[in-house]
Order: structure tokens, then sequence, then C-alpha cells
């Protein structure tokens, strides 16, 4: 199973987004079944690492995203992923545009499916560190219920 998560940048809510899941699939002892990665539907950021303030929230929590990189979604990547999850409905439109005929990933807002209360993870980027914290209760919660899923997928 592949899972990939997707923003505007990659440097904010999608890469949070993989280092909580990739937490929560070892403590779960999923982690060799699940493949999980992160991608923004932009370029500007490709091969820097996620935002410090990003970084600095989410290692109070635990979660090191330190070793990630951003990258740019590709139409390759709607066939090598089962589960594509956007962050927000701008990023799902952008995705919803890429996406080829015959990509076999299937496309969802991530909050939408797992959260029921928010459409969109709302991008910290221009907040301070309370919009930080904001998105990693959504995203927390959130992939509580996608770890679920996940089990009962594989």
């Amino acid at each position: 199973m592949r899972v990939l998560f997707v923003c505007l940048g990659n440097i904010c809510r999608s890469p949070t987004a993989e280092g909580i899941l990739r937490h929560k699939l070892r403590e779960a002892g999923l982690a060799g079944q699940v493949e999980v990665a992160s991608a923004g539907t932009g370029d500007w950021h490709v091969g820097k690492a996620p935002d410090k303030r990003s970084q600095a929230a989410a290692l109070r929590r635990g979660y090191d995203l330190s070793a990630q990189r951003a990258q740019q979604v590709t139409r390759a990547d709607f066939a090598a992923y089962d589960l594509i999850l956007a962050m927000d409905s701008s990023n799902l439109r952008n995705l919803k545009a890429l996406q080829p005929a015959n990509g076999r990933a299937e496309l969802d807002l991530f909050l939408r499916r797992y959260e029921a209360e928010l459409d969109d993870v709302p991008d910290p980027y221009y907040d301070g560190e309370q919009g930080f914290e904001q998105v990693l209760d959504l995203i927390e919660r959130a992939t509580d219920r996608l770890v679920i899923e996940l089990k009962g997928r594989l």
C-alpha cells in the first residue's frame, strides 16, 4: 500500500502528515507494509527541507521531519500510489487536472475523508505558532482514522 500526501509547496502540511503517519504506522507495527510520501503541486521548494516552524512544532510532539525534502507531484504518481490525499480543495482541483485517465490512485481530501469537521487543512505558512499547532492537531486526529482504514485494507 502506498500513500501520498499533497499540499501546495510540500514544506508545511503534507510533510507533517507524512511524518505523523510514518510514526503512527511504526507504533501500529505496520511500517513495512505501507509506504508514505508527500509532494507539492507547486515547484518552488523542490529539494528543500520542511519549513523550520513545521519541523519545530512536529518535533515538540515527537515527529522528526528533518530528513524529508520537498518534491513536486507528477503524473506518474497517479500510477505509483494507491491513495493520494490532498490537504485542501485547491490542491485537490490541481490534482484532478493533472490526473491521467489511466491513473489508478484513489484521490480524496484528507480531512473530509478522515476528520469530518473540516474539508481543508489550513495553510499555516503565514500564521504564527498557533497555526502550526492547529495543523498538527487536525493531522494527528485524521491519521489515527487513516491508520484504522489502512489496517483494514492490508
